[in-house]
Order: structure tokens, then C-alpha cells, then sequence
């Protein structure tokens, strides 16, 4: 009998969510640990206290149980859609693999997810912040956490997590045609970018900061008090943002007491 799932499968659903508590776990280790970061900080351990609404627990659960409803619907998409070719009954290692594709074909088909992903999540965010009973009912759960750190990427309300960032994560896996293989590439790089961006750390040799603009910094200004209607980008581009006149763009200064802090300006360029 053939098992319910193939090892590429299992890395599809599997990887990107062992990779969000690592890689999110190395940034509360170094945060609590050592001082490293700490100048690169843009909310102290007490914002975190007083600002943030939702407890560190809830927010664990709150993530825990999202990874478990995005895990189902990967599992439910790969096994409806058939792996973009991939022998999914095949359990036979002696067959050949199937042939690796050209790297320019694998880079477009990223390129693709990338264009998917962030289009999708622009308007779907847009959507919540714009819809009252959508914000109250849904998304407000997310800016629970005003002083973001890494492990409450994906926290939110579970409705919220599945409109925008379960299903444009398989609109872009099936635009884009990537096999599974390279499609686990995927989903662990926009993983990495989504914890990146609400880890609360702009340290300048990043190289996720510097080859994107959206980054920690600009996701920040989305989280501050009237950020709501900024920044929605996310989470590689901000090219929608740009178009459609939600872009605010933003200076980072020194905090008092340490760290830093992230000003935006409004429309006539004033600091806010």
C-alpha cells in the first residue's frame, strides 16, 4: 500500500513550518541572550510588555493552530493538483527521479510565486483594513501585537491566516507550476521573509534588508498607531503600495534609552 504521502510532500507542508520556530527561535535566543542586537532593536522588551494585547502564549497558540490549518489545505492542494507531474504513487527509489528543470525555468517560476504571492496579500490585506466588520472580526487579531517580534509572524485569527496567507500560498504554487521540490524552496524562503519582517530587528547587514525594500522597518510603520491604512505590502515588494498610493516611507533615528525607532511621513513629506 502506497503511504498517504510522499517525502517531497512532506517537505512542502512540513519544512516551512520546522523553519519558522528555528529561524524565529535564533532571534528570541540572540534577543534574550545577548546583547548583539540590541542596538538594532525598534521596540524594547517593555513596549513588548505594554503595548502588545496579546500574550506570548496566546500568540504560540494562536500560530500553532494556523500552521495546523495551513498544513491540512497544502496537503488537500497537492494531493487534488497532483504535484505539477511528480510521481506522487511512486514509492519505488530504484525508478529514476524525474529530470531537474533548467535554472532559468526554476528562477522564472519563482519570480512568478513571488509576483502571485505578494499581489494576492496586498489586496486580501487591503481588504481587511478596509472592511470594518472584516478588520473587528478577523484581522485585528494580527495588530494585537503592535510591537511585533519573530515568532508572531503568522499570528492572527485562523479566518484571516487562510484568506491571506494559506490560499496565496497556493494560488502562487499553482500559477507559478513549481514541483514540489522547489516549491518547499519557496514556501521556506517566504517564510523566512515573514518572520524577517516582524522580527523587530533593522540590523543593516541583514541581507534580506538590503535586498528588499520591504522589510522589518517598512512592515513596522504598518503596526504603529494609524499604520493601518500604509504599508500593506507584503512580504517581498512594495510595488503595489507605490501604485495604488498606500506607500509611506519612513526614517529610522536613534531611540532614547537605546535601539532604534522607525518614523514615518505622511503624504507632504512631514515627519509624523
Amino acid at each position: 500500500m502506497a503511504p498517504f504521502m510522499n517525502a517531497e510532500e512532506l517537505v512542502v507542508t512540513l519544512a516551512p513550518v520546522s523553519v519558522y520556530w528555528v529561524y524565529a527561535g535564533i532571534y528570541e535566543l540572540l534577543l534574550a541572550r545577548t546583547t548583539v542586537l540590541d542596538k538594532y532593536r525598534l521596540h524594547s522588551r517593555r513596549d513588548e510588555e505594554t503595548k502588545n494585547i496579546a500574550s506570548r502564549k496566546d500568540v504560540v497558540r494562536g500560530v500553532l493552530l494556523q500552521q495546523t490549518i495551513q498544513v491540512a489545505i497544502s496537503v488537500a492542494v497537492l494531493k487534488l493538483e497532483g504535484g505539477h507531474g511528480a510521481a506522487a504513487n511512486d514509492t519505488d527509489d530504484s525508478l529514476a527521479a524525474p529530470a531537474a528543470e533548467p535554472f532559468l525555468v526554476v528562477a522564472a517560476r519563482f519570480g512568478v510565486a513571488m509576483l502571485v504571492l505578494d499581489a494576492w496579500q496586498y489586496f486580501m490585506h487591503r481588504l481587511m483594513h478596509s472592511v470594518p466588520y472584516m478588520y473587528r472580526r478577523f484581522h485585528s487579531w494580527h495588530h494585537r501585537v503592535a510591537a511585533p517580534y519573530a515568532y508572531a509572524a503568522q499570528y492572527g485569527h485562523p479566518v484571516d491566516g487562510v484568506l491571506t496567507e494559506t490560499l496565496s500560498g497556493a494560488a502562487a504554487y499553482l500559477a507559478s507550476g513549481m514541483p514540489p521540490r522547489a516549491a518547499a524552496t519557496f514556501f521556506v524562503f517566504a517564510t523566512v521573509k515573514g518572520v524577517d519582517d516582524h522580527c523587530g530587528v533593522a540590523a543593516p547587514w541583514n541581507p534580506l534588508h538590503a535586498a528588499f525594500r520591504n522589510n522589518t522597518a517598512y512592515h513596522d510603520v504598518h503596526h504603529q498607531r494609524g499604520g493601518g491604512r500604509v504599508n500593506f505590502s507584503q512580504p517581498f515588494f512594495v510595488v503595489w503600495d507605490r501604485l495604488l498610493g498606500t506607500h509611506a516611507p519612513y526614517a529610522l533615528r536613534q531611540r532614547h534609552g537605546g535601539g532604534l525607532e522607525v518614523r514615518a511621513f505622511n503624504k507632504d513629506r512631514q515627519m509624523q
